[in-house]
């Protein structure tokens, strides 16, 4: 697993595979989505902003991919029924579930602990951490029923190694490496389930543009680069990888 960035994947690595994607409209979360269609996956794609999602649609259906399909939703403001309304409608629409990109991040601005607010934590608590768990909890049954399923959690290096000022968005990715490592223990009776955390290094995304403005962005690595990770953990040649920390 040191050199996944050399994976090289079939074109069909995914084919017959649905696949939900968090955070679809931008930055790696549309890549992802795209290279996934790309690779034989009907793609479920999920965001806030309607727009952006439909754009990913159009180019994934001008691609010649499989039709994908769009569930908009703000992750900060959802509960156990919204979740569930999206397992629901999932097995209504596709019939089957076989993996999850929790790929849907927020971040605030870089400050001091002491000007981070008790509503900014449990924003970022909520989108980071919270609702991946309550996802992928509401769509346990599907994962369950598909012969080889994947969960992907992109987490953050600030998360692995927190830093100043990064606060409650580190705090939050910290709980999303050990949230995979309980996952992953409890999913070792089910050999057909696994999941395991992504930690991107420096890449060229909006969140990258918020919290480093000065940068030069010519030296950053783009999200296509970090695509042979993430199609070697969702398909079947990582079947028996799980509750690692991987770093791409």
């Amino acid at each position: 697993m040191n050199d996944l960035k050399n994976y090289i994947a079939p074109n069909d690595l995914l084919k017959d595979r649905v696949i939900l994607v968090t955070g679809a409209g931008q930055g790696i979360g549309r890549t992802a989505a795209l290279t996934y269609a790309a690779h034989g996956a009907t793609v479920i794609l999920h965001g806030r902003n309607v727009k952006k999602l439909e754009s990913v649609y159009d180019e994934i259906e001008a691609g010649g991919g499989a039709q994908p399909s769009i569930f908009p939703l703000d992750l900060e403001k959802a509960g156990d029924k919204d979740f569930a309304a999206i397992a629901h409608a999932i097995k209504l629409q596709l019939g089957r579930l076989d993996g999850i990109l929790h790929n849907a991040a927020l971040l605030f601005n870089l400050t001091p602990l002491e000007t981070q607010t008790l509503e900014e934590w449990l924003a970022l608590l909520r989108v980071n951490l919270i609702a991946p768990f309550a996802l992928t909890r509401a769509c346990l049954p599907l994962l369950k029923a598909s012969p080889d399923a994947s969960v992907i959690m992109t987490s953050d290096a600030h998360g692995h190694v927190p830093a100043a000022y990064w606060g409650g968005f580190a705090v939050a990715k910290a709980g999303v490496e050990a949230l995979v490592k309980i996952q992953a223990q409890e999913w070792e009776i089910l050999p057909t389930l696994r999941i395991n955390t992504l930690i991107p290094g420096p890449v060229h995304t909006p969140q990258r543009t918020r919290t480093h403005p000065g940068e030069v962005k010519q030296s950053l690595s783009q999200p296509q680069e970090l695509m042979s990770c993430y199609l070697y953990l969702m398909g079947p040649d990582s079947k028996a990888v799980s509750g690692q920390t991987i770093f791409c």
